[in-house]
């Protein structure tokens, strides 16, 4: 990874006096220790950005110092092979961050091992516009590219688009300023909601539209657009998210996002108005393929722990987790579908993990013992799938008690598989054909799988509910005049009103 040096003499673009004041110094905020990454810069470009987490007391992300001598905002654009494209997609976002962004920027060329001249343009338009940079990288792949570009910037604020700029770029500004105020902590353009304008064929519509129902359907994604190309994230979030992802190539984008809904945080969504290139050079159905390679490794990532979702949530947390995290808020009839497809996916492998051991253990013993190992070897694994993939229960809390009623279920699913056991060989005289006790314990099976579904969404895995926690220092609720049952918390450590009426901010 090469760095290629600005027109001589350069300066910031002149920053704007903000519209929201600055928030305190790091002094309260939580410094990130710089975190390795494979294959990224090593030495000095590496780690001289250690941005501070801007977090102030509740979880509230502080405003970015947009005063500060360092460019507010980093975007970059990842290429290949884009020598026809790329100087008409720079002046031309220049020229709108030039003359709309009222602060400092700078645009970063990403060249992604480009064979053709992309390069030297890039560096010739990086002569002449002194906001242009330009990074070479040996490697192929925008995640890679996007990587290693974002954990270099000093900027506060990154963001990337594709060079066609098929979004326009009037959605730049509502995408960036809730970033800058703190308010959210990743901005994606949506072209999939109504308010948003998009020219593009059926084929690339029918896609995306697939690829992010799949999202939504088998990994509980809540973001309506995955792979829109124009994002945006605090640098102080992404420096905790980005050494967590693996993906080099399209996939990156969608990686990111799950990863920071599991952790709670904020992601804002921009309807866009977006036209499609005709002439673009990726590979949709090899691209859509990859997608749900990954989505298959993002799954099994989650499941194993690689990530650690508690331990980044805990970090990463503004406040209380959105509804959209908050079984006990959520309505069990709006996520059925999702559940029903994850459980099913399990399930799946279940059953076939189930049959081959049931045949293997059935050469050698009685059938019912076969089926009884067979069970126990699949119930365990499937509890703790279903707790972390289905039902999104991350962390070790309550997990011996899941397990424990997860046993309980799988009681109830051997006495069904046995029962049909012992029917089929008292109906047959005790020597039934194999492929016909075959097809009963897998009939017996499913039947299982819909009373363990039902359970395991119902008592197992239902959401408990939890005590309020009283602030810190605050005296218990004081029932308010006129409102029987309802209460107030007074924040006044020395109360002693029976009718208090100081409440919690």
């Amino acid at each position: 990874m090469t760095f290629t040096d600005q027109a001589p003499g350069t300066l910031p673009h002149p920053a704007a006096t903000p519209a929201v004041p600055a928030g305190p110094a790091a002094s309260s905020a939580l410094a990130l220790a710089d975190v390795a990454v494979p294959g990224t810069l090593a030495g000095p470009a590496a780690g001289a950005f250690a941005l501070p987490f801007t977090t102030e007391a509740g979880g509230r992300r502080l405003a970015i110092d947009t005063r500060a001598s360092t460019p507010v905002l980093d975007v970059t654009v990842p290429v290949f092979n884009e020598e026809r494209d790329l100087e008409a997609c720079l002046r031309r976002l220049h020229a709108y961050l030039l003359g709309s962004f009222p602060h400092s920027f700078r645009i970063t060329v990403a060249d992604n091992a480009s064979t053709d001249g992309t390069l030297k343009t890039a560096e010739r338009v990086a002569r002449e516009l002194r906001e242009v940079n330009v990074v070479h990288m040996a490697e192929k792949g925008r995640g890679n590219a996007l990587r290693k570009v974002w954990l270099a910037s000093p900027s506060p604020v990154l963001a990337y688009m594709d060079v066609d700029l098929s979004t326009d770029l009037a959605a730049l500004g509502p995408l960036l300023a809730p970033l800058i105020s703190g308010h959210s902590d990743l901005a994606i353009g949506t072209r999939l909601t109504r308010n948003s304008r998009v020219v593009r064929g059926p084929k690339r519509e029918f896609i995306s539209r697939s690829y992010n129902f799949l999202l939504q359907s088998c990994m509980g994604a809540h973001f309506s657009d995955a792979q829109c190309g124009f994002k945006a994230i605090r640098a102080d979030v992404a420096r905790q998210l980005l050494p967590h992802t693996l993906d080099n190539a399209w996939f990156f984008d969608t990686e990111l996002l799950v990863l920071a809904e599991k952790c709670g945080l904020r992601v804002h969504e921009v309807p866009v108005d977006w036209t499609d290139d005709p002439d673009s050079s990726v590979d949709i159905v090899q691209t859509a393929l990859a997608d749900l390679r990954g989505m298959t490794r993002l799954s099994r990532d989650l499941v194993s722990g690689r990530i650690p979702v508690p331990e980044l949530r805990a970090a990463l947390a503004r406040g209380p987790l959105p509804a959209s995290s908050r079984a006990h808020e959520q309505s069990p009839g709006g996520s059925l579908f999702g559940q029903l497809v994850r459980f099913g996916s399990i399930g799946v492998a279940s059953t076939l993990a189930y049959l081959v051991i049931f045949l293997f253990c059935r050469g050698i013993m009685d059938p019912q013992l076969a089926n009884f190992l067979a069970l126990l070897t699949t119930a365990v694994a499937n509890t703790a799938a279903n707790r972390r993939f289905t039902f999104g229960i991350q962390g070790s809390s309550q997990a011996a008690r899941h397990h424990f009623e997860g046993l309980l279920v799988f009681g109830i699913g051997l006495a069904l598989t046995s029962g049909a056991l012992a029917l089929i060989h008292g109906v047959s005289g005790g020597t039934p054909d194999r492929w016909l006790e075959l097809v009963t314990v897998t009939a017996a099976n499913l039947a299982a799988t819909a009373v363990k579904f039902l359970l395991f969404r119902l008592v197992v895995f239902r959401p408990r509910a939890t005590p309020a926690i009283q602030a810190p220092g605050a005296t218990p609720a004081v029932p308010v005049p006129g409102a029987p049952g309802a209460s107030l918390l007074c924040t006044k450590t020395a109360c002693t009103e029976t009718t208090c009426t100081e409440t919690a901010e």
